[in-house]
């Protein structure tokens, strides 16, 4: 299964209550609902396993895809560019890695 990481931060001045409030109720159902997703998570980082509070990254999201083709179709129709766009106003230097199981 092919799996998307998205780690990122907010944009200075963005509230985090009001990130999290858009992610979810229009983020996460909306890329749940995609062709070809069968999956995705929004993560808050609360810190480091050594116990430090300097994360790189606030944020990590988990697109699971169970079809790419299907899921590149679905993210390029003009209502899903409006919800990535949304996205924009609120994320800074999102990092978007297609990783694969190695199982």
């Amino acid at each position: 299964m092919t799996t998307v990481v998205v780690l990122f931060n907010l944009q200075e001045g963005v509230d985090p209550a009001e990130y999290e409030e858009w992610a979810r109720t229009a983020d996460i159902p909306n890329v749940r609902r995609l062709s070809g997703c069968s999956g995705f998570e929004v993560l808050r980082t609360e810190g480091l396993m050594n116990g430090s509070p300097d994360a790189p990254y606030a944020y990590v999201e988990l697109i699971h895809i169970e079809n790419m083709a299907d899921f590149r179709s679905a993210v390029s129709v003009p209502d899903a560019q409006a919800v990535a766009a949304q996205f924009r106003t609120f994320a800074e230097g999102a990092t978007f890695m297609v990783t694969e199981s190695i199982e």
